[in-house]
């Protein structure tokens, strides 16, 4: 019996068809397994960033296992941003008074930074201005603590001849100043950093105040007035022994537009809704403000951390409700308005094109008793009179095109009547 030729090419088809269901299936299958790695430079191992980061790294891989983060340190802020640019790493930290290209958006606001001036007793520093003569640690050129140095400095009418500043890791600023060899350290960095807590139990040493920070705003609006608060660096004899006045910024997290929506959603979640969890491994996760309670200075948000801030917001018309209502009964009410004001209008002309009707009704009355021509020319000449006020009466819209064909009827049968009348007349004299 002979194979019908269906079954031949019934066959091949049949096992293709398996075969992509297969390689789909394990395409999906490796999708759904692989993991997502993205690098997310911090700052110095010994700073701030870098404990975050790693804090970070840590509850994200917790809460969602195809995401690891690897962190890694760099000089600070300017060269995050570079390598951000440069797509050599995904997400980034840095100061929230860097400039970003347009390219480079917002994930979230994280914890507050504060200028921090300390300084040798001895030094006999007790405003920013004192720093003219004196040798002063910075932070490394690619960190955000350098450049805004820089701005006080400015602000305080301070040029770089005015003093000795060198530029240094932190570790190595702090030890200058406890061996005598700087006067002042300049950071900017979170409060209560294990360091500066450590740096600030020598007696020899002190925080100076940095006020003017309104004034600081108009050239720098990233930078925020606030205060290191009394005791932050000691409870028992309290460093500082007062609220002391000073500036500072925000840590910032960033990343590249490029980057995968879904993965910076799925980051921005567990940044706010694993907080406590973040807080038990850095406690600086506490300060995290909410999305809303910062104005985001210009900066554009990623569109994966948009969707998150966006997923509580009710949709426009529910939003809107009451205004889109009320701007449908205003045009409803207009609309009504308008077409009672159209109804008065045509009753007004349909009533004045009934006055002329009912002087012509008058006229054909009083034709039929008229006795002489002369009495009918005059009559003709009222007629005339008429008619020439309705057409003005129509050019000025104060009747309309449908009373004028109304009223064109019993004029021309007033005429008509008229001009019977004349034969009459005419026949009997």
């Amino acid at each position: 019996m002979q194979e019908s030729p269906f079954r031949k090419i019934a066959l091949p088809i049949v096992l293709a068809s398996f075969i992509m269901v297969g390689v789909s299936s394990l395409l999906w299958y490796r999708d759904n397994q692989k993991i997502q790695t993205l690098t997310l430079a911090t700052a110095s191992e010994t700073g701030e960033y870098y404990a975050f980061g790693q804090a970070l790294a840590k509850v994200v891989g917790e809460h969602n296992p195809k995401i690891h983060l690897q962190v890694i340190p760099s000089e600070g802020s300017r060269q995050n941003v570079e390598w951000l640019q440069q797509k050599k790493v995904e997400l980034a930290i840095v100061q929230s008074d860097v400039h970003l290209s347009p390219s480079l958006k917002t994930v979230s606001f994280l914890f507050p930074e504060v200028f921090h001036l300390i300084v040798r007793q001895s030094a006999n520093i007790n405003h920013f201005k004192d720093l003219r003569g004196k040798k002063i640690a910075l932070m490394p050129k690619g960190s955000g603590s350098y450049p805004l140095f820089w701005v006080l400095s400015r602000h305080y009418g301070l040029k770089s001849s005015d003093f000795q500043a060198t530029s240094m890791p932190l570790a190595q600023g702090i030890q200058q100043l406890q061996q005598g060899q700087v006067d002042a350290i300049f950071q900017v960095i979170a409060l209560g950093n294990k360091q500066i807590n450590q740096l600030l139990q020598n007696s020899q040493l002190k925080l100076v105040a940095v006020d003017q920070g309104t004034a600081l705003q108009l050239f720098l609006p990233a930078l925020e007035e606030t205060q290191i608060p009394k005791g932050t660096y000691s409870g028992a004899i309290p460093i500082p022994n007062e609220n002391l006045t000073t500036v500072g910024v925000r840590a910032l997290l960033i990343t590249h537009e490029q980057v995968s929506s879904e993965i910076i959603y799925e980051i921005t979640r567990i940044l706010y809704e694993a907080r406590n969890d973040l807080i038990q491994e850095n406690v600086q996760a506490a300060m995290i403000p909410p999305p809303d309670s910062l104005s985001y200075l210009g900066f554009s948000r990623h569109e994966g951390a948009k969707t998150y801030y966006n997923q509580d917001k009710p949709s426009f018309i529910v939003e809107y409700a009451e205004p889109i209502s009320l701007g449908i009964s205003v045009v409803v009410l207009g609309i009504s308005g308008l077409w009672q004001l159209r109804m008065w209008l045509n009753g007004k002309q349909k009533n004045r094109a009934d006055l002329y009707n009912l002087e012509l009704i008058r006229l054909i009355r009083e034709i039929h008793q008229v006795e002489s021509l002369d009495e009918l020319e005059q009559i003709r000449q009222k007629l005339i009179d008429i008619f020439e006020k309705v057409i003005i009466d129509l050019d000025r819209d104060l009747i309309s095109p449908e009373s004028f064909q109304s009223f064109t009827f019993p004029w021309e049968i007033a005429m008509t009547t008229l001009r019977h009348q004349e034969l009459l007349i005419a026949k009997h004299q």
